[in-house]
């Protein structure tokens, strides 16, 4: 059986009941608890603190975490039934509890040591602490492996010169994962880029500027700043000179969680446009029954009806153990763009009043862009798809 094929069959098109009641509790929690509040953490750009504990009293910051480590230890349709849910109220929530899950905790879920996973994985799943991930640098964004943040062996300690930017969680994370160029090792390893982890507070490490942006506003953007910072060698991730191949594959899961929040957004934004169609009306009936209204939102649903799909295939791929840069680059590429193109026709259907804050499209509008551009450029997935494909021939 071909790996296309076992996908196909182990497809699951169905919610189970543990994931419907997920959804239910997450759809309240975002019902009750966000949706009151978008406006203001929007403007403000302020990070909900208060949400991020109560998410992770729910289990939701550790939903991939084995119960042993503190976590909810739930598979990744439940994490993307989770994060849809929360997006389709405020893609900001969502945006930031997917980095936190499949970034920095789920590289130290997925490489970190035993006492590494012991340290940090319970503060993590719990909420009592956040995780930020570096990876990107003002001067390597789509090339990630030309990144010039250095740590250099001095015989005692690793010392991290350098920084990163648009990282989430820059100010508000307590702890980081940074990839940066190693030069040497404890046993004399030659080098490359590695992974570490940084906890605030940490001497020569800071948050720098914070970035003002056009949406997901209140979930916090910024810089991370290395300034001759000392760690010790119980702080890297795995061997030297295996951090970029790490990032990857952190990247294949992290881009199932951005294809669920595109799917969120999407969703929202024609959950909105629907419920106005019905009730605007225009020349003396609704607007729900001019044809060039329902073409749009037969187009919209169906859309998103093929993202769902593929990020659900993907998600069933990981689940199984199964590599899955092909499925998730899929998923992500199709469904960002799906939230772009949707967030943009429900704009157009409720025309002036989409273009408002006082109606939910303007935001969903705003928010859908970043799905295109976070954790891989949608240019970047279709390089990622066709390297694939060219080495499944």
């Amino acid at each position: 059986m071909t790996q296309l094929e076992l996908a196909t069959t182990g497809l699951q098109l169905e919610l189970t009941e543990n994931q419907r009641m997920i959804r239910d509790m997450v759809r309240r929690f975002a019902e009750e608890r966000v949706r009151p509040m978008i406006r203001t953490y929007d403007e403000t750009q302020r990070f909900p603190h208060e949400l991020f504990q109560e998410l992770g009293e729910l289990g939701l910051l550790g939903v991939l975490v084995p119960t042993e480590y503190g976590g909810a230890g739930l598979s990744y349709h439940e994490y993307v039934v989770a994060i849809l849910e929360l997006a389709r109220i405020d893609g900001s929530v969502a945006l930031s509890m997917a980095a936190h899950n499949s970034l920095c905790t789920g590289h130290i879920l997925q490489f970190g040591s035993e006492e590494q996973k012991r340290r940090y994985l319970p503060k993590l799943a719990s909420g009592q602490w956040l995780g930020a991930w570096g990876l990107t640098e003002p001067n390597s964004g789509s090339d990630a492996a030309a990144l010039r943040t250095t740590a250099l062996w001095d015989g005692e300690a690793w010392v991290l010169n350098g920084s990163k930017t648009f990282i989430t969680h820059a100010h508000v994370g307590q702890v980081s994962v940074v990839m940066a160029r190693a030069t040497g090792g404890p046993q004399g390893e030659e080098g490359g880029i590695t992974a570490f982890i940084v906890e605030k507070g940490t001497p020569g490490f800071r948050a720098g500027k914070k970035e003002d942006k056009l949406g997901m506003r209140s979930s916090e953007t910024g810089e991370l700043l290395f300034d001759n910072c000392r760690i010790p060698d119980a702080q890297r991730i795995g061997p030297v000179g295996e951090g970029f191949r790490q990032a990857m594959e952190v990247l294949d899961g992290g881009r199932i969680s951005i294809a669920a929040l595109s799917l969120g957004i999407a969703q929202g934004a024609f959950e909105a446009a629907f419920r106005y169609a019905l009730q605007r009306r225009q020349f003396g009936r609704p607007l729900y029954e001019f044809q060039a209204i329902q073409f749009k939102l037969a187009d919209m649903a169906t859309e998103i009806e093929a993202a769902w799909l593929l990020t659900m295939k993907a998600a069933a791929l990981k689940d199984r153990g199964h590599k899955t840069t092909l499925e998730s680059s899929m998923a992500k590429l199709y469904a960002s763009e799906v939230a772009v193109r949707v967030a943009n026709e429900a704009v157009q259907i409720l025309g002036g009043y989409g273009y408002v804050k006082d109606f939910p499209v303007e935001k969903h509008y705003r928010d859908a862009k970043l799905c295109t551009i976070g954790e891989g450029t949608s240019e970047i997935q279709r390089l990622v798809i066709a390297r694939q494909l060219l080495k499944r021939l």
